[in-house]
């Protein structure tokens, strides 16, 4: 696929002076339309060989352009901090938010390539992290952003000659280190295996342009060009990407769905209660202060029905806990920050380090719950959240999380009482709002939406566990046991 860029490709410098001062104009207006409209964020990534060119081509698009409104990320080796949490983490912080554009020196696709060639992960692993890549930027291109995909390619006769004229030049020897020179001996290499990724990677969402890397006045006027043509495109299609209509999703035939198959019986005297509460928040604590804890990280998820003791769950858990040690989230409206955003990008920025507990009190299904009933986001939107979300799980997973998620569940003549008792208990009245009553009255869409959730969703890196909460002390017990036996499993 590289052959089209070894060509000579070449623009005289007169036609380059000529073209050029429009093309900024061009440029720098589409930048001022795209922050007035606030649509989508654009992303660029800049990849290829070494010595191709890459820096200089982020350098001019900063000169170009308004860089108030275009941002550089330079992802080179990851830091400590960013070594102690989930590989993408890093990435999803850097993402742009819409009405900007981000440029990415570096990416996504750089650990993956270098890592087969040096023979650290196998093909097939190459393969699936390919395949993880193809799924973020889909996501990405779902929901509303532009991506555009440089590659820098240089045959290796002219990366040769490229890095032997900067090496002699004092003024640029700096910029070719010994790592250069053991990149440039596995050349072939490293064009094998970035053929397969781009060739795999490359979709009509986030296709990969070729640039050849020789001529730099050639280089510059391709990723202008290409950037300004993008651009105007989609601020004249005047919408966000669209899928096509969905067909509806049907509920069980047999009308049966898991929250009403539910067994509340289950009860726990004050007493057995009182006495096990101590011996799990004793457990957790020890676990927690293990050395082997600084490795991994706990995160906790808690949905459930309005007035079913999330609240109290976290209370009981946090209770085992040094404060200094975990973080509670409370998932509420997006501000509009977060609206700048892919969904997922308010949870990704509060994914904890390693040796750190984070619990979230609601979460990334509220995607696929309340704003799926009460049509806050499209069909198409929440039905492609499931694989998004399964996703989002396993890389999060994968890098050492321990994610435990939990669905309190209790019935509609129970969430009643509560909210009667809410409403005349002067310490609790501030749990009861207009906002729950109004909830209640879709309380069958809720079990319809809960059901299809839990599904494709209890994964067996990251199961999903209904607790029958009309018994609090029952539901606490429940809770407070699986914690510590999923995380002993993992020390």
């Amino acid at each position: 696929m590289f052959e089209s860029a070894e060509l000579g490709h070449r623009i005289k410098k007169a036609v380059y002076d000529e073209e050029v001062p429009e093309l900024r104009k061009a440029l720098l207006d589409a930048q001022v339309n795209l922050r007035k409209s606030g649509n989508f964020q654009v992303i660029i990534l800049i990849g290829g060989v070494d010595g191709a060119g890459k820096g200089e081509t982020v350098k001019i698009l900063n000169e170009w352009m308004d860089t108030r409104f275009i941002e550089t990320n330079a992802m080179g080796v990851p830091t400590e901090e960013e070594l102690a949490h989930p590989s993408m983490w890093r990435f999803w912080r850097a993402l742009p938010p819409k009405g900007k554009i981000g440029v990415f020196f570096g990416s996504w696709y750089t650990e993956p390539i270098v890592n087969r060639v040096y023979g650290t992960i196998k093909g097939s692993e190459l393969d699936q992290a390919t395949e993880r890549i193809i799924r973020f930027e889909k996501m990405l291109y779902d929901e509303g952003a532009l991506i555009l995909k440089f590659w820098m390619h240089l045959s290796k006769a002219a990366q040769k000659k490229r890095l032997e004229r900067l090496e002699r030049d004092p003024e640029t020897r700096w910029r070719v280190r010994d790592i250069e020179w053991a990149h440039f001996k596995l050349y072939d290499k490293f064009r094998q295996v970035s053929e397969r990724a781009l060739l795999h990677t490359s979709k009509a969402e986030a296709p990969w342009i070729i640039v050849e890397g020789t001529d730099p006045r050639y280089r510059y006027l391709t990723v202008g060009k290409t950037i300004l043509n993008a651009l105007c495109t989609r601020l004249d299609a005047g919408t966000p990407n669209t899928v096509s209509k969905l067909p509806p999703v049907l509920p069980p035939v047999d009308g049966k769905f898991l929250l009403t198959s539910l067994d509340f019986s289950q009860s726990t005297t004050k007493e057995d209660y009182d006495q096990k509460l101590v011996k799990y928040q004793r457990k957790l604590n020890l676990l927690v202060r293990s050395p082997k804890f600084k490795k991994i990280s706990a995160i906790l998820v808690f949905e459930g029905s309005d007035a079913a003791g999330k609240g109290g769950g976290v209370r009981r858990v946090t209770g085992a806990l040094d404060p200094r040690s975990y973080r509670i989230i409370p998932i509420a409206a997006p501000t509009e920050e977060e609206k700048a955003q892919p969904y997922l990008w308010r949870f990704w920025r509060h994914i904890p380090r390693n040796g750190n507990f984070t619990i979230f009190d609601r979460s990334w299904y509220g995607r696929v719950l309340v704003e799926r009933v009460e049509g806050f986001c499209s069909d198409a939107d929440w039905m492609r959240a499931y694989g998004e979300i399964n996703d989002f799980e396993e890389q999060i997973t994968r890098c050492g999380a321990v994610l435990i998620k939990f669905w309190l569940s209790i019935t509609k003549d129970e969430q009643l009482k509560r909210f009667k008792e809410r409403e005349t208990t002067a310490f609790k009245h501030f749990k009861i709002t207009e906002e729950d009553w109004r909830n209640r009255k879709k309380w069958s869409a809720y079990e319809i939406a809960v059901g299809e959730m839990i599904a494709p969703t209890s994964t067996d890196f990251a199961p999903c566990r209904v607790v029958k909460a009309n018994n609090k002390y029952y539901a606490r017990l429940k809770i407070m046991r699986e914690i510590c036996t999923r995380l002993a499993a993992a020390l």
